[in-house]
C-alpha cells in the first residue's frame, strides 16, 4: 500500500482513495473518490460524492462542496503574496502569512490543469474550462475559460446539459 494518510484525516463512508496520495488534516465526505498523486492539506474540506482526479493539489483553506468534479492536475492557491522568506531574511512560518479561503460550490466542475487563485468562489453548477486561470468569482450556472478565465455563457439548467457545439473554441 502506498497511501500516505495521516491519522487526523476525517473520512466519510465509502470513500475511495487510490494509491500514491498525501492526505493530512483534511475532511473527505461520503462516497467521494480521490485519484492517484493527489495532495489534500490540513483544513481543506471535500464534500460528498466528489471526484478529485489525479495530480491535483488542494491546499489549506479550500472548501469543495458536494457533487463537485475536479479534473486532473488542478491547482488551488491560498496565498496572495507567496514568499519563501520574511523581510528580515528568515524562512516564513505559519505566523508570517495569511491563508485566504476558496470555495467551490455544489455541483461545479473544474477542468484539467485549471489554476484557481485564492479568495474566490466557484458558483453552484459552474464549469471552469481546462487550462483556465481563475482570478475572480465565477457565478452559478456559468461556463468560464481562458487566462484569465472569462464568462463564455450561462448554463441552461432546464436542459440539464450544455450543447458543446455552441461553445466558441477561438
Amino acid at each position: 500500500m502506498t497511501q500516505k494518510i495521516a491519522p487526523d484525516v476525517k473520512l466519510g463512508r465509502d470513500v475511495k482513495i487510490c494509491d500514491f496520495v498525501n492526505l493530512y488534516g483534511c475532511e473527505i465526505g461520503d462516497r467521494s473518490k480521490i485519484g492517484p498523486f493527489v495532495e489534500i492539506q490540513k483544513g481543506a474540506k471535500v464534500g460528498k460524492n466528489c471526484k478529485i482526479s489525479s495530480h491535483t493539489f488542494i491546499c489549506e483553506g479550500v472548501t469543495i462542496e458536494n457533487n463537485v468534479f475536479i479534473g486532473h492536475n488542478v491547482t488551488f492557491i491560498n496565498d496572495v503574496y507567496p514568499r519563501a522568506i520574511t523581510e528580515d531574511g528568515r524562512l516564513q512560518t505559519d505566523d508570517d502569512w495569511v491563508c485566504v479561503p476558496t470555495v467551490v460550490k455544489q455541483g461545479a466542475s473544474v477542468g484539467s490543469s485549471a489554476t484557481l487563485l485564492c479568495g474566490i468562489t466557484i458558483g453552484e453548477n459552474a464549469v471552469v474550462g481546462a487550462g483556465s486561470v481563475v482570478t475572480k468569482d465565477v457565478p452559478a450556472n456559468t461556463i468560464v475559460a481562458g487566462n484569465p478565465a472569462r464568462i463564455l455563457r450561462k448554463i441552461n439548467r432546464a436542459k440539464g446539459r450544455t450543447n458543446e457545439s455552441t461553445i466558441s473554441r477561438s
